[in-house]
């Protein structure tokens, strides 16, 4: 099947910052995690500006759909930077991104849809062994945390509005 080659990958990508395989613990936390991994300084800055790093280093456990800095590159410089600027709308985003519990990879595949902490779910795909979450393309998961995992996405998902 073509999700262990998934998590192989995200094992590779990732094992020179650190990243541990499922079930082996990690020390750092979510946001630890993500920055020392060098391609989610546009999720730590957006997560600093909407005031959510603490929650995202709290208790939990999470599940984070990160989107990597070349995800954030793909919305127009303007539109971030206004999204960046409008702490409800950015924290609506990002939350959009987190779903309660820790979700490994071997359980997102069996799903078809999962609420999210900003209120609305996110649909699930499998299509030839690739993992999508609504239009963005899972490409790393199970970055073990010690307070979650994080699946890599590349494309920063949106929120449908009401």
């Amino acid at each position: 099947m073509k999700l262990q080659s998934v998590v192989a990958t995200a094992v590779i990508a990732l094992g020179s910052m650190g990243a541990q395989a499922t079930g082996m613990a990690q020390s750092k936390d979510i946001v630890d995690t993500a920055v020392e991994a060098g391609s989610f300084n546009t999720l730590a800055a957006a997560l600093q500006a909407a005031d959510l790093i603490s929650t995202l280093k709290g208790k939990g456990p999470f599940t984070v759909f990160a989107p990597t800095d070349a995800a954030f590159a793909k919305i127009p410089k303007a539109d971030l930077d206004a999204l960046l600027k409008d702490k409800k709308a950015l924290t609506s985003v990002l939350t959009y991104h987190v779903v309660a519990g820790a979700v490994m990879a071997a359980d997102v595949v069996k799903l078809t849809q999962a609420n999210t902490v900003q209120g609305s779910s996110v649909k699930i795909t499998v299509t030839g062994g690739k993992v999508m979450v609504n239009n963005a393309n899972v490409t790393a998961t199970d970055i073990v945390a010690s307070n979650g995992v994080i699946h890599v996405i590349d494309t920063v998902i949106m929120p449908v509005k009401n």
